[in-house]
Order: structure tokens, then C-alpha cells, then sequence
């Protein structure tokens, strides 16, 4: 049963964030970081990243080093698996996360395939039967008992395909700001490489990864609208992260419309009042 409900005080940082930082402490980050996060000012967002480890996830011909943040213990409950949303990295929790561990949840935050900080050199299809197979071998390999999948923005989407196609995996789904109704990658994915390069080189520009802070979240100081900003681009210096996206786009993205009434799992959704990227008039309420 699916059922969708506009909730606005359970998303804080859309439009309501009003975060005080304080002095970043401790730099002991895994080597194969970009060497750019040591400049990220974030206590948060550094605390996290020395926790995130590649794992190898035996998939299609090859095993991949792929990356996540693991949980400190195992619990009875079901275990809360982290997906984040386009072009993005577990970084995007680095406040819940916390929250959540403190909970006693057994939390897991997953790089979903082409995004993070996986070892991708010999880049593998990111399309998204591939982004599929991959979460279902390291939930195979690691996890092994149904989860509850939390995914925001196109997360949404990536977690409807996976709980869809693995029911087995998945006993509760968590939709935050769901961009589901949007049908795949449209003219994108005909569009000549050379420009879907550029589109892609313009995608991890700071001007444009700057106004996506300012108008994702409300009243928030410059200074730290440019270290957030290079908190969701530390990602894209790797030098495969360009390939990778491109080939998702040129695959034609996720398309779940119509597979939306195809879940089974109990559901939450959960939207923010005044998100200005995705509209909340797409949270009805909605079963089947």
C-alpha cells in the first residue's frame, strides 16, 4: 500500500534550515578522497567522510570498490538504508545520520552506481538496471535481511525500482521529496556527446551548484552556501564521474510513473511546505 502525505515539519532542511556549524575538528579521511575535502569547513560533512569505506560488490564481470558509510552496530530492527538523490554522495546525510545511529537504528548510507566515491575507473554501465543490480548485490553481500529504504529526490525513484524488482529486500519505503513523475532523461538522452559533455561540464560548476544551495534552502549565510556547495561537488573531481554521468543520461534515466501503483511496501512520504525544486503539489494522498 502506497500512501502519500504532505508532512513539512520532518523536513528541516528544505527551505527551514537554519544550522549552526561550529569549528571542524580531525582530518584523518580515507585516502581515496579527493584531496578537496580537507577544505570542506563542515564538522558534520568531515566527521562522515572518515567514515566512508569501499566495500567490493561483486557485479556484472567484475567486483567494484564501492562506497558507503556502515553502521557502528547491528540491531533486531530492520536495518535504514540511505540512498541520496542526483548527482549526489552519502555526504547528503551527514546530518541525519547521526540522528538516526543515536536512535539505535543499524543505518547504512549507500553511494548510489555513477555517483560517490566508488572506485570507477574501469567504468562500468550507470544505467539504471545497473544502479539496480548493483544495491541489490551489496545488499546481498552485506545486509541480507529486508531494509527500510529511505531515498530523496531521484532516490525516490532509484528506491521504487529497486523495491519493485527485489520485494524480498525491502519491507518499508521512505520518499523524501519524490521526484518520481518525472519521465526519464526526455531530450537529453538524444542529445550529441560533445554537448552532452558540456551540459555535464556546466552540471559541476560552482556558479551552478551555488544558486541550487540558495534556492534549496532558506536564509543561509553565503559562507556556508559555498562550503555545502563543495560538499555536493566533491564527488564530480573524480575523473570518471563526467563518463558516468553522461552514460546514465544517454540511457534515458529512470521512467516509475507508471510502476508507482506496483508497490507493495508500506510507504512514507514525506515533503517540505515550501520546496522550491520539486513541487509539493505532487505529495496527494493517494492508495493502492
Amino acid at each position: 500500500m502506497l500512501t502519500l502525505t504532505a508532512s513539512p515539519e520532518l523536513v528541516p532542511t528544505k527551505r527551514r534550515a537554519h544550522v549552526k556549524l561550529f569549528t571542524a575538528q580531525g582530518s584523518d579521511f580515507p585516502s581515496f578522497l579527493p584531496k578537496e575535502v580537507e577544505n570542506i569547513k563542515d564538522p558534520f560533512a568531515r566527521k562522515l567522510a572518515t567514515r566512508i569505506e569501499r566495500l567490493p560488490v561483486g557485479f556484472a564481470d567484475r567486483s567494484i570498490m564501492s562506497s558507503c558509510v556502515k553502521p557502528l552496530m547491528q540491531s533486531e530492527r530492520s536495518p535504514v538504508i540511505l540512498l541520496h538523490g542526483f548527482d549526489s554522495s552519502c555526504l547528503e546525510w551527514r546530518y541525519t545520520f547521526p540522528l538516526l545511529e543515536e536512535a539505535g537504528l543499524e543505518t547504512w548510507a549507500v553511494d548510489v552506481l555513477g555517483w560517490g566515491f566508488s572506485d570507477l575507473e574501469r567504468l562500468p554501465s550507470c544505467d539504471v538496471a545497473s544502479k539496480r543490480d548493483h544495491l541489490y548485490q551489496l545488499w546481498k553481500s552485506y545486509i541480507r535481511r529486508p531494509i527500510i529504504l529511505i531515498g530523496p529526490s531521484l532516490g525516490a525513484a532509484v528506491a521504487i525500482d529497486f523495491a519493485i524488482n527485489h520485494p524480498e529486500a525491502v519491507e518499508k519505503l521512505v520518499l523524501i521529496d519524490a521526484s518520481v513523475y518525472a519521465e526519464d532523461t526526455g531530450n537529453l538522452a538524444k542529445l550529441p556527446r560533445a554537448i552532452a559533455y558540456a551540459g555535464v561540464y556546466l552540471l559541476k560548476s560552482t556558479p551552478l551548484r551555488l544558486y541550487v544551495n540558495l534556492i534549496a534552502f532558506n536564509s543561509l549565510p553565503l559562507n556556508t552556501s559555498i562550503d555545502w556547495m563543495n560538499v555536493g561537488r566533491l564527488h564530480c573531481l573524480y575523473p570518471w564521474w563526467e563518463d558516468a554521468t553522461v552514460n546514465f543520461m544517454n540511457s534515458g534515466g529512470y521512467n516509475v510513473s507508471a510502476q508507482i501503483k506496483k508497490v507493495k511496501q508500506k510507504t512514507l512520504i514525506i515533503w517540505g511546505e515550501d520546496d522550491q525544486i520539486i513541487s509539493n503539489k505532487l505529495a496527494v494522498v493517494s492508495t493502492c
